[in-house]
Order: C-alpha cells, then sequence, then structure tokens
C-alpha cells in the first residue's frame, strides 16, 4: 500500500488583515479546499492534495490559482511555498519574493535544505542557535551530516532528536481546519451619541445582516439572538430571543434583532453601541426547517444564496440590502 503525496500550500498575505478580513480570506480558500489552517497573523496553509484531483490542475498551478483570487477579490498580494509537509511550505514561502512561489518537491527538499542557515527551522531560538554556532554548526545540512550521539551531547536527547528530524524535512502535521465558533457576533460603535430612532433601526439591521452572511459562510444556523445596546453614560441593556427555529436567513435575523430593539422602548436614549449576538449554533445539516407555503419566502432565500454567491466572487460590499445603501 503506497502513501499519497501531501501538497501543502503555504500563503503569506502581504497585508495587515482585520478579524473580519480574515475570516473573508479562509471562506475564499475554502472554495478550493476545506482543509485551511489559519497562520496568524497573517498566513493560510492549504492541504491541495485531494484538491488537485477534483480540479485537474498542477500543485503549482492550484497555489496559482488561490494567489489570483486573493488578488482579485479582496485586492490582497501574496507570496506562496509549496511543498510535501507544513514546515517546508512555510520555509518555501519565507524564501519567496511577493509575488512568487517556491516550490520544493519532495525528491528535492534534502537538497533545497542542506545550504540554508539553521536558523531558517522554525522553532531554531536565539540560544540554540548560539549553541550550535559556538561548535561551527551554521547551515542545516552540517546538523544532517553529524552524529547523532554529538548532537544530543550538545543540546540534550529531545531537542536534538527534534532538531535532526526538522534538518531532514519531516512533519507530520496534518492542516487542522478551525473548529466551528460556538457563537458568532457582531458590534457597531458610533462616532457620536444617537438618539435617531431611524438610525438605531439601520445599525441593528446592518448588523444583523453581518450575521447572516457569517452563518451562511461558516453553514452553520443560530438557535438564540442577544442584542446589546450601550448607553453613553457606559451602561447597557441586554435581552435575548431563542428563536422558533434555528436559522441563517439575514431577514428572519432582522426581524427578531429588530423585534429586540423594539421591545426596549429606547425612545429618546442616548445610544452609542450596538452588539448582535448567535448561539445555541448547528451545523446547517442537522437544523430542520418548517416548510411554507408563501412562494416569497424561498424566493427571499434563493435571492440570498445568489447575493452570496456574487459576495464571495466580487467582495463582501458588493450586494447589500435596500435599506442599507448609502
Amino acid at each position: 500500500m503506497t502513501t499519497r503525496r501531501r501538497h501543502i500550500a503555504h500563503l503569506h498575505l502581504h497585508t495587515a488583515l482585520t478579524e473580519a478580513q480574515y475570516r473573508d480570506v479562509i471562506e475564499l480558500m475554502s472554495d478550493i479546499t476545506p482543509h485551511v489552517q489559519t497562520v496568524p497573523p497573517d498566513a493560510v496553509q492549504l492541504d491541495l492534495t485531494s484538491a488537485l484531483r477534483y480540479f485537474d490542475l498542477s500543485p503549482y498551478d492550484m497555489v496559482q490559482t488561490a494567489m489570483i483570487r486573493l488578488q482579485l477579490f479582496y485586492g490582497i498580494d501574496s507570496s506562496a511555498g509549496l511543498a510535501g509537509n507544513r514546515m517546508l511550505a512555510a520555509m518555501a514561502a519565507d524564501a519567496s519574493a511577493p509575488g512568487d512561489t517556491t516550490w520544493v518537491p519532495v525528491e528535492r527538499a534534502a537538497e533545497w535544505l542542506y545550504p540554508r542557515p539553521v536558523t531558517a527551522l522554525p522553532g531554531i531560538g536565539r540560544a540554540t542557535a548560539s549553541t550550535l554556532s559556538r561548535y561551527g554548526l551554521h547551515t542545516i545540512g552540517q546538523i544532517t551530516d553529524l552524529p547523532a550521539a554529538t548532537l544530543q551531547r550538545l543540546l540534550g536527547v529531545g531537542q536534538a532528536r527534534l532538531l535532526a528530524e526538522r534538518a531532514r524535512g519531516h512533519d507530520p502535521r496534518p492542516v487542522v481546519p478551525a473548529e466551528q465558533a460556538t457563537h458568532l457576533s457582531a458590534d457597531l460603535v458610533l462616532d457620536r451619541d444617537c438618539l435617531d430612532p431611524a438610525r438605531q433601526h439601520r445599525a441593528v439591521l446592518g448588523l444583523a445582516e453581518q450575521v447572516g452572511l457569517r452563518l451562511r459562510g461558516e453553514h452553520q444556523v443560530a438557535g438564540r439572538l442577544t442584542l446589546t445596546v450601550r448607553y453613553a453614560d457606559r451602561s447597557s441593556t441586554t435581552r435575548t430571543r431563542t428563536l422558533p427555529e434555528p436559522t441563517s436567513h439575514s431577514p428572519a435575523l432582522a426581524a427578531h434583532a429588530l423585534g429586540l430593539l423594539n421591545v426596549l422602548g429606547l425612545q429618546r436614549a442616548r445610544v452609542r453601541a450596538f452588539a448582535v449576538r448567535a448561539d445555541a449554533l448547528l451545523p446547517e445539516g442537522k437544523a430542520s426547517r418548517q416548510l411554507s407555503m408563501d412562494p416569497g419566502d424561498e424566493r427571499a432565500r434563493a435571492a440570498e444564496a445568489a447575493a452570496d454567491r456574487a459576495r464571495r466572487r466580487f467582495g463582501p460590499g458588493a450586494i447589500r440590502p435596500a435599506a442599507l445603501a448609502d
């Protein structure tokens, strides 16, 4: 029985990302492969092994596809490394100029590693590098040529074994997708105290739309919704509602969020911030939905799905509800 060769890509993103932007990148990369792992603060790793057969592309072309999508959809420049494991892919990305990809095939890994400085290996701190330098060990090749017993006398058994494995390019770690969140939230801090009910309504509507979009992007539904309102005096009010059925449908979430807002009866309250939180989350495949005899409901959901596809293709601001249009 032969083991299928892995193809791991490490994409370094040459921009400062907000949390929301990072989520957008993960969602975009998930259209290529479900095996996407974040490497904070500005990188992602993709296991392309299964995706290659689906897209019928070479590993290099698959990486170029991912980089082009990042540029087209979000204007993010990147550099990439491609190799047979996570460590080598990350090292290859570090060696790549912006816009370039360094590919280290399995059969060339030892040759590629040999002349590189030992400090290029992950986990080599200043103290370890200083110890190795005192004995004239400056490159990865010198580590691989060193007898194991000698390296153990210098660093100790555990650290020496780990360093020797890394110097030979071994890294069995899988790409692990992030676990699904137990809750999702969106908040808005206003630039000044707000007494206008119409503006408050618009703010809560926008937050419900954000939560719905994120839920659908992560293929989850929410069973409970919470609205928190913070006032100018720094006090706050929180109201929670259990939903009749779990949902990620933005109009339904907005209706419940606005219902919570109306219950508060803010009137002339000086509001400074809003937050909408969805929890009691379930995978969308495990949730049931009451069938509706209203054809308008199905049309609304179909339109929402089409809008989500447009956002994935053209960016999150491509389509917005009419009530939120400037």
